[in-house]
């Protein structure tokens, strides 16, 4: 006789889901009434903006392309966001391996320098910034927006991989020393490889950083051929702040590839907070 056994649930548990289903709720139902609010006209917003679309206007989409000239500025968020995250990643994984592997006298410092980095504000250096970055003549250039994105990611990204590379065993670059490996070789062959959980989270967060940062693209650039899809949008809504439904239109347009890019590479990002924190 096959004997049923029920687990109850515990009412805490119940209580629990019961709230982050309520928050999930209230985090997916703006994005859902845009996107729904994107296919309407202005006056069908104006007199039903919580109903479902009478027809989807896909032209809203067109319009808004054309109007806010997104290819390009979609092109500029690429090419800055991925050339900040590679030399980010590349910089912070050489400062990490030193910060982990290396004992020095003023490490403990220099550690606490860069974490230090992570509690500066950035709107408290956009002024010496401008300035600087003037004198230095690199305003309205391809790679302005390069310093200033590694320099604020790097603190968080020497962080997650020192944090990530200090439980390995000596043992490994021991046997690679004895083997004749020299440091770059052991940096190359036996530790970068190991990182890759890491890399992969502070590969997401930096890029998704760059990605969405606006302050340090309203003050370093101005030439409308090197903005990026934050001014792109910052722009559309000053010229067209009276057409809702085609600034929806838009701002769909630039969140769906954040929404898919943050979904494809969640479990990545998951895995690489969770296995930090276990091997911490």
């Amino acid at each position: 006789m096959n004997m049923v056994t029920t687990k109850r649930i515990p009412a805490t548990h119940r209580l629990m889901q019961l709230l982050f289903l309520l928050l999930l709720l209230l985090n997916i139902y703006p994005i859902v009434w845009i996107i729904l609010n994107s296919f309407r006209t202005d006056k069908e917003l104006n007199v039903h903006p919580f109903r479902l679309p009478e027809q989807l206007l896909w032209s809203n989409y067109s319009k808004a392309w054309e109007t806010a000239n997104l290819g390009l500025y979609f092109f500029n968020s690429l090419v800055i966001s991925v050339a900040a995250v590679l030399v980010t990643l590349v910089i912070g994984a050489l400062a990490a391996f030193f910060l982990s592997r290396f004992e020095f006298k003023a490490k403990s410092f220099v550690f606490g320098l860069f974490v230090l980095g992570m509690l500066i504000p950035i709107h408290a250096t956009l002024v010496p910034l401008f300035i600087e970055m003037k004198q230095l003549h690199l305003l309205n250039t391809r790679f302005t927006l390069l310093f200033p994105y590694v320099a604020f990611n790097l603190p968080l990204v020497i962080y997650l991989l020192v944090s990530f590379m200090n439980p390995f065993p000596k043992d490994l670059e021991e046997a690679a020393i004895m083997d004749g490996s020299g440091v770059m070789t052991i940096f190359g062959k036996v530790i970068f490889p190991m990182l890759r959980p890491a890399l992969v989270t502070a590969f997401i967060l930096t890029f998704l950083n760059n990605w969405n940062e606006l302050s340090f693209a309203l003050v370093l650039i101005n030439e409308d051929e090197l903005k990026t899809l934050p001014l792109g949008l910052a722009n559309l809504s000053g010229q067209h702040a009276n057409n809702y439904t085609l600034q929806m239109a838009a701002v769909t347009i630039v969140l769906i590839p954040t929404i898919l890019f943050y979904v494809l590479l969640q479990k990545h990002l998951t895995e690489g907070m969770t296995s930090g924190a276990v091997k911490g």
